[in-house]
C-alpha cells in the first residue's frame, strides 16, 4: 500500500509530531506509515482522512502487490 500523507501534511503545514498529536499516535507511528512500514488501522486511517478533508482512497492506494 502506497499513502500520500506526507503530501498531505505539507499541503496543511504540519509535522510529523503535529500530525501524531492532532489524531492521538505518536511521532514513531506517522513516520512508520509514511514508510510504509506499518498499516494503520481503519479508525486511524478514517483520523486521516477526516483532518484533512479527503477521503481515505486520497491518501491511501492498494499497490499490485497488496
Amino acid at each position: 500500500m502506497t499513502n500520500k500523507i506526507k503530501v498531505h501534511r505539507a499541503i496543511h503545514d504540519m509535522t510529523q509530531a503535529d500530525l501524531a498529536q492532532a489524531i492521538g499516535v505518536s511521532r514513531q507511528t506517522i513516520s512508520s506509515i509514511e514508510k510504509n512500514r506499518y498499516t494503520p488501522s481503519t479508525v486511524l486511517a478514517l483520523k486521516l482522512s477526516r483532518l484533512f478533508g479527503v477521503t481515505v482512497n486520497e491518501i491511501f492506494e492498494l499497490s499490485a502487490d497488496d
